[in-house]
């Protein structure tokens, strides 16, 4: 079981339960051993649900793509029912979701099992996780280092191995940061992809968008698979697909345009050893065959500045000027 948790994705591990070679409860026993053994060094999950995962397991769980693999979801933006949901904050210490939201039913019903929650900044209004209401979480790699955030939490739960994937959300870096503190895919999808129901406000959705931080691109694709899509009341839809995520996983792109950028958007230079990884990999596509250039959007800092905009009844307004917001 070790070896088939440490060296399986997330698609491997259902796999290996829809084989036989593993039972779903024995999966689940084992990571909840994880818990216990790694989680007290590393402060990730926050809070579970150890009993409720158990009795999921034995009544029988759905035949989705996913059964039996444990699962962990961040404590901002979805609520998994029974389970607190603070946002990391000590004003929602208390506050105990009622009912699971839409993402998380998608999760259920493909057959992952949610063991808990995993710790955020407050309000994911931080780049490092370590919010008062639980302290900080600490990067596997390097215990006296940050992860990142703001899933910082589920980054480290999968990083140590406690599950294979788990729920993360970014609005400006918040699965990308720890993904590349701690090793790990991480992809932002575009705002409409996966729905926020019920939680919708103006900061978190547009901005923030729900997706995963897993071991490999195909469980990010599958993932996004059977989450993504509309529900009812969302402010906007997105085109889905030509065809599934899973399908572009080793399929021949074609010659890609792709830009490189060493630099933030404000001219900030990246780490050198990061920017020396990444014109690593920028040489990689151009052996493949790829078109590379150095470049980057022309990102508008000044319309983030305090004073710039009122927002009022869906428009964005700059002062003396307006634009639709969404």
């Amino acid at each position: 079981m070790q070896d088939l948790f440490d060296n399986s994705d997330m698609t491997g591990l259902a796999g290996a339960i829809r084989k036989g070679d593993v039972s779903a409860k024995e999966v689940l026993e084992f990571s909840l051993d994880r818990l216990d053994e790694r989680n007290s060094a590393v402060n990730a999950v926050i809070s579970e649900r150890r009993d409720e995962a158990r009795n999921e397991v034995a009544a029988g769980l759905p035949e989705g793509p996913l059964q039996g693999v444990p699962f962990v979801i961040k404590d901002l933006g979805l609520d998994v029912a029974g389970l607190p949901s603070t946002n990391g904050s000590r004003l929602f210490a208390d506050a105990v979701a009622q009912e699971d939201s839409a993402l998380v039913e998608r999760y259920r019903r493909a057959g992952l099992v949610i063991v808990g929650k995993t710790n955020t900044p407050e309000f994911g209004k931080n780049a490092s996780t370590e919010p008062a209401l639980f302290g900080p979480t600490r990067n596997p790699y390097a215990l006296d280092r940050s992860p990142g955030g703001s899933s910082g939490g589920t980054a480290v739960a999968v990083a140590v191995g406690i599950v294979p994937a788990g729920h993360a959300s970014d609005g400006g870096g918040s699965i990308r940061i720890p993904a590349s503190a701690c090793g790990l895919v991480g992809l932002k999808p575009s705002r409409g992809r996966t729905p926020t129901a019920p939680a919708r406000t103006l900061f978190a959705s547009p901005m923030g968008v729900h997706h995963a931080l897993t071991r490999s691109v195909r469980d990010t694709a599958l993932l996004l698979d059977l989450s993504a899509g509309p529900t009812v009341g969302d402010p906007y839809v997105i085109l889905a697909p030509k065809r599934p995520y899973v399908e572009e996983v080793g399929a021949d792109p074609g010659r890609l345009r792709i830009a490189l950028s060493n630099a933030l958007p404000d001219g900030t230079p990246v780490d050198p050893e990061c920017a020396a990884v990444t014109s690593s990999v920028a040489g990689l596509l151009e052996e493949l065959g790829h078109h590379v250039s150095e470049g980057a959007p022309d990102f508008p800092l000044d319309a983030t500045l305090p004073g710039r905009f009122v927002v009022c009844g869906g428009v964005r307004q700059a002062r003396g000027n307006s634009k639709k917001y969404f």
